[in-house]
Parts: C-alpha cells; sequence; structure tokens
C-alpha cells in the first residue's frame, strides 16, 4: 500500500517510516511561517494561513498521488507528525479523489515511540567481538547469506565503526532513520532463537546506539573471534587500500592524540610512502590496547573464541553457528 508522509521537506528528511515518498502540505518556510502565527495571534488564523498555502497546491498534490500510484481505487495510508489537521487534510483530499485512504493514528510521533520501544525490547542477542581487523562484520554478512539471524548495525549505519569507518561508505543517514530502518529488520528477527550482532561502542560514526539497547548488548554472551596480527594488518590493506593517501593520512592527523604525536606522524610518513601495512601495524597498536580493556571487562559474558586465522569469512560462518 503507498505510503505518504505530508509532513515538511525538512522533517521527511529527518527521518521517515521505511519507504514513505514525502507528500509535504506545506513547505519549510509555509510551516514555520503557520506555526508563528498560531503562538503569535491565534490558531484560527493559522487555519486560515495553512488553507491559503494548502488550496494552491490541492490539484498539484492529487497528480503527485495518481502519478505514483496505478489507479484512482488502490488503498493509500498517509501520516503528519501526530496525526492531526494535515494528514487529515490531505486524506480528505484523496478521498474526495476518490481513493480509499488511511490516515495513521497517532501519526509518526506514534511510530517513532513504536520504533524506540522496539530497540529497547529484550532479544536473544549474541555478540561476535574481535580485535580491529579480524573481520567481524564480514563473517557476520557471510552468516547472513547462510540464511542466520543477523543485525547489520554497521550496514544500517553505512560506517565500519572506527576513526576510519566512513572511508569507501555512502553518508551515513540521520540517527532517527537508522532507527526506523532498523526497527524493520528487527521486525523480521522477532521469534529467532538467537540474534547476531556485531560487537559496537555506543556510537557508529555520527549514529548512536540507543541506551536501552546498548545495556542489553553489554549483557549478552560472547562470542571472541581471533585472527593472527599478520592476517588482521592484511585484512585492513584490503578494506582501506583503495582509499586515497590524502583521506588516510587526514584520518590519523585527526587521531594523533590517541595514537601519539610520534606514532601519528610515522603512520602518515608510511601512507604518503604507500606502506599501508606498517601504517595499519601503527594503528593496531592503539586499536587492540584499548579493545583489550574493553573485552577484558566482560570475560564473564564470554562464552566462547573461534580462531579463524587461515580460514575465509564463509567457513569461520559455518562454524561459529555450531558454537552457540
Amino acid at each position: 500500500m503507498p505510503l505518504f508522509d505530508v509532513r515538511s521537506p525538512s522533517e521527511f528528511a529527518n527521518g521517515h517510516a521505511p519507504g514513505a515518498i514525502s507528500l509535504p502540505l506545506f513547505s519549510d518556510g509555509e510551516r514555520a511561517e503557520i506555526g508563528t502565527v498560531y503562538k503569535q495571534q491565534s490558531p484560527a488564523k493559522a487555519v486560515r494561513l495553512g488553507l491559503k498555502y494548502a488550496g494552491l497546491r490541492m490539484a498539484d498534490l492529487v497528480a503527485e498521488v495518481d502519478a505514483r500510484v496505478k489507479r484512482d481505487t488502490t488503498p493509500v495510508e498517509v501520516y503528519c507528525w501526530r496525526g492531526g489537521q494535515r494528514s487529515g487534510s490531505v486524506a480528505w483530499l484523496l478521498g474526495t479523489a476518490g481513493y480509499d485512504v488511511n490516515r495513521w493514528k497517532g501519526g509518526y510521533k506514534a511510530y517513532r515511540g513504536r520504533v524506540l520501544e522496539s530497540w529497547g525490547a529484550e532479544r536473544p542477542y549474541v555478540v561476535l567481538a574481535g580485535l580491529t581487523g579480524s573481520g567481524k562484520t564480514e563473517v557476520l554478512r557471510a552468516m547472513l547469506e547462510l540464511g542466520a539471524p543477523v543485525l547489520d548495525l554497521e550496514g544500517l549505519a553505512n560506517h565500519k565503526g572506527s576513526a576510519f569507518g566512513q572511508i569507501g561508505e555512502l553518508p551515513q543517514p540521520t540517527n532517527e532513520q537508522f532507527e526506523n530502518d532498523g526497527a524493520v529488520r528487527l521486525a523480521e528477527l522477532d521469534g529467532q532463537p538467537r540474534i547476531w550482532i556485531e560487537d559496537e561502542s555506543r556510537s557508529i560514526g555520527r549514529i548512536w546506539l540507543q541506551q536501552s539497547f546498548f545495556a542489553h548488548k553489554k549483557s549478552a554472551p560472547v562470542v571472541l573471534l581471533e585472527r593472527s596480527l599478520d592476517e588482521r594488518i592484511e585484512r585492513l590493506v584490503a578494506a582501506y587500500g583503495q582509499a586515497s593517501r590524502e583521506e588516510l593520512a587526514e584520518t590519523f592527523v585527526r587521531i594523533s592524540k590517541r595514537l601519539g604525536d610520534q606514532n601519528a606522524r610515522a603512520a602518515v610518513d608510511h601512507v604518503q610512502q604507500g606502506n599501508l601495512a606498517d601504517a595499519a601495524r601503527i594503528a593496531l597498536h592503539y586499536y587492540d590496547r584499548t579493545y583489550a580493556e574493553s573485552v577484558a571487562a566482560r570475560t564473564e559474558t564470554i562464552t566462547a573464541h573461534m580462531d579463524g586465522t587461515g580460514k575465509s569469512d564463509a567457513e569461520v560462518a559455518r562454524e561459529l553457528q555450531t558454537l552457540v
């Protein structure tokens, strides 16, 4: 059923129901002006101003829906922020044009409440942990190809999770859109005996995981994936080798306080000389120490170890499913 979001363009851009089509009743400027009139003058004057702007767009709104929907007998859905006047007006208009319209009760606000509730629900998560470069993401995606229940957090976030995580990725969604898209996947996974997720910090690039979900992750059983240092360096070079030297060097400069100025300068020199292996070795010295401290604090939740050295991601994926 076609779903139309009649909020303003900026509201839609910040976050919307997956699959929704933007059909703004008002522009951002019109919405702001109506809100000002509502607060400073009166609700009645705000309604009249809204009617003025909406009246000019009525034919265009119907034409837009006609272009998106195969025929006017197809049922459609509409929502605004709270299921109020905007969605009510558009529902009336489309109904008059011959459409069967379902208007979301409570609007997008109620929908967001359900999304956050879904992220906070307790589920049988299993966390795949491991040092940087051990291939956690690749193994989980191999498990997904084998039909295993996996919530790919980094895939949803368009980010690999580290300071270098945006390299080679699409722009990140807003936090709100990440949660909306993830809630769809969570609904698909409900009822599974276990759900595999990657060990992430609270933030994945600019995405922040809900505290309630993060708390469940912290208490979930952990499987620790291990690979040799040389193999991890090789995987990192393969993952980031296509990036420009400028982008890699800039990232090392950005994390110079973590690495230490001398180490950062050495890493930048290695990058500029095309020696990515030694640059990765410097980065791993910092990341390994930090990650080891994190794992040490959760030894009670580690239920299994998996040595993936010399094995393909698909081989590791198959073996992991027999461990838990």
